[in-house]
């Protein structure tokens, strides 16, 4: 049986407690998205939650990454920190227009985060999932969700979500609840538990389980993003390495 790709990164590339744990000393910061391209396979950025970027700066970001890599990007806050998410189209259009079809091949899922204190509303969540377009000037888009609150664990919302063909993010948190339904056409993993008096975040049999549990969502070709989130921030990257070890 064919394995999908499995990609496995970190959140965003700047973060000063990297310097002499992960980028070398002397490296210029100009160069850190670079380095950390060569070391792994994918990056989520959390600045697009917060900010606009310009069409030029998402052409300067692939144009720093290899062929193979991608970048996936968290919607920004407006579009998901609302109290009616269907009222949400605005926000979702201004959002992809932006310029980020200028990542190319580069261009991973668009991850739409919801709050923790919003509750699954059928009605709700169904319009809003229903305003995820599909293409953005020509470019195919593919989105997943992340809600935060445990109603979500609901048969109803899974449905939504495939016929929408949305993935659910698999949350490995002891804030959040863990969602383990595959509704999308990839796998989606933020793995959010790293510790930092491990070297690798996580224990070595527990990077042993996530290898496992990888290469067991990638069966049959589905292809699968691990991220490792929060947690003990200056770890994730080492843990991000020693997962793709595990991997080749």
């Amino acid at each position: 049986m064919r394995s999908g790709h499995i990609r496995v990164g970190i959140g965003g590339w700047t973060y000063d407690r990297w310097r002499g744990t992960f980028y070398p000393d002397g490296l210029p910061k100009t160069r850190e998205l670079e380095y950390a391209a060569s070391r792994l396979t994918a990056i989520e950025v959390n600045g697009t939650f917060y900010s606009r970027q310009s069409p030029a700066t998402f052409a300067k970001w692939r144009k720093a990454t290899p062929r193979g890599f991608v970048f996936t990007l968290k919607a920004g806050r407006y579009c998901t920190q609302r109290k009616d998410l269907a009222q949400a189209e605005e926000s979702i259009a201004r959002f992809l227009g932006q310029g980020l079809v200028e990542l190319g091949d580069r261009l991973g899922p668009i991850l739409w985060q919801l709050p923790a204190t919003k509750p699954f509303d059928p009605d709700e969540i169904s319009a809003f999932l229903a305003l995820l377009p599909q293409q953005q000037d020509g470019v195919p888009l593919r989105h997943v969700i992340e809600p935060r609150h445990a109603s979500f664990n609901d048969s109803a919302f899974f449905a939504q979500a495939r016929e929408a063909k949305v993935a659910v993010v698999y949350a490995d948190s002891e804030k959040y609840p863990c969602l383990a339904e595959q509704t999308g056409a990839f796998t989606y993993a933020r793995l959010q538990d790293a510790r930092e008096n491990e070297p690798t975040g996580y224990p070595s049999a527990a990077l042993d389980g996530w290898a496992r549990q990888a290469r067991d969502w990638a069966a049959g070709g589905r292809e699968v993003f691990v991220f490792f989130i929060n947690g003990a921030k200056v770890r994730a990257p080492a843990a991000a390495e020693a997962l793709i070890q595990r991997l080749d």
